[in-house]
């Protein structure tokens, strides 16, 4: 078992104090659970194969053997597990979305608002499926899910199990040497994205990195390295589409952002009071006031559950919010207007808000990388337009 690692932190570019909110809920991606041939190896099979070697490696080798035992091409295995966890184990602490290891096998119950009864009982409800891939690999590899989640060699057997049942589902086939491009189906599907558009986006992170290759010391000292394969295509990308309903004219993201406008409302809801209204202020920032800082925040709270609340007009509101589980952004008011997320108002009047969604499931201490990698993006692109 690996050792408990340090901790990654979101940290603000600049700004003031977190923003905290305590509202349950979530929106995940609706992934199927997988079929179980009976031939299939089991999770022992896997962690048999792994063998003996250099400790520093052990990581190394299981990713090597779980490819040849579920018969997944190794570059795959490792260009998704980069993108769910940077290949760290994370001590068997779940990450803000309720996965766990390098694979981000997740389980998760939910509060289930559609029981509620009004008597402050709290009910729980499994959800959809894509919140319990630690139990659809536990069906694969006869391994129990608290053993997935806590032990990371099966962990990545669990793993690797999961995206060949997909690739079997898709009516694909499988093997170490069947060409990585051929599965792009099955990773957009291990994603558990919401939406299609971050299933391909999610999908075309995974490729990029294959393409490039990695190799990094993960938090508890293994060397883990992915070969890179300048061979494979990948897919290009494209700025945020135009909508029908006119809301594209709002979307202020960089291109290959997959961004989505969930509008905060203006609106006065303190009649006869004039200056109950909310939950943001037109202005007209750039031409009147320039825009110096960028706000980030952990919402600690889930994305369904910020998202209530941004769009609630007597709550504050900021101007992004970015999904945990995949990396999605919604865009909710205008660069040039101003949000109260910072609870300062001069910062208010001279900052964007950035809000990521921070699931608040017991002991979790990480974000995936897609989320990283999106707000990096989104954040590097902010500054460079506004002059951050």
């Amino acid at each position: 078992m690996s050792q408990a690692p340090r901790r990654r932190l979101l940290s603000a570019v600049t700004g003031s104090s977190a923003l905290a909110l305590a509202v349950a809920g979530l929106t995940v991606g609706t992934t199927a659970a997988p079929s179980n041939a009976q031939s299939d190896p089991t999770g022992a099979d896997c962690l048999r194969a792994i063998g003996h070697g250099p400790a520093a490696q052990e990581r190394q080798r299981t990713f090597a053997a779980a490819a040849r035992t579920y018969d997944v091409p190794q570059s795959v295995l490792l260009g998704v597990s980069y993108l769910e966890s940077r290949w760290d184990d994370h001590g068997a602490s779940p990450s803000t979305s309720g996965g766990y290891g390098p694979m981000h096998l997740t389980n998760v119950t939910v509060p289930d608002n559609s029981l509620a009864k009004g008597d402050g009982t709290v009910r729980r409800s499994d959800g959809p499926a894509s919140l319990h891939t630690a139990g659809a690999a536990a069906a694969l590899t006869k391994l129990s899910v608290r053993r997935l989640t806590s032990d990371d060699d099966a962990n990545i057997c669990g793993g690797a199990a999961l995206l060949a049942a997909y690739q079997r589902d898709l009516g694909n086939v499988t093997g170490t040497t069947t060409a990585a491009a051929s599965w792009y189906g099955a990773v957009k599907t291990y994603s558990g994205a919401a939406t299609a558009a971050d299933e391909v986006a999610f999908a075309q992170r995974v490729y990029r990195t294959v393409k490039s290759g990695e190799q990094r010391t993960t938090l508890d000292g293994q060397r883990v390295r992915l070969a890179a394969q300048p061979q494979i295509a990948t897919q290009s990308s494209s700025g945020p589409s135009a909508a029908a309903d006119g809301s594209a004219e709002h979307l202020d993201c960089p291109t290959g952002l997959d961004c989505e406008w969930i509008p905060a409302p203006y609106e006065w809801w303190g009649e006869p009071d004039p200056y109950k209204y909310g939950n943001h202020d037109y202005a007209d920032r750039e031409n009147d006031l320039d825009i110096d800082y960028i706000v980030i925040h952990d919402t600690e709270t889930s994305y369904a559950g910020t998202i209530a609340l941004v769009t609630d007009p007597t709550y504050v509101s900021w101007q992004y919010t970015i999904r945990s589980s995949d990396g999605h952004v919604a865009h909710h008011v205008d660069a040039k207007d101003v949000a109260y997320q910072a609870g300062n108002w001069y910062i208010n009047t001279h900052s964007i808000g950035i809000e990521h969604e921070g699931y608040a499931a017991q002991g979790a201490s990480w974000y995936t990388e897609a989320m990283y990698q999106n707000s990096a993006k989104l954040v590097s692109y902010l500054a460079a337009k506004y002059s951050v």
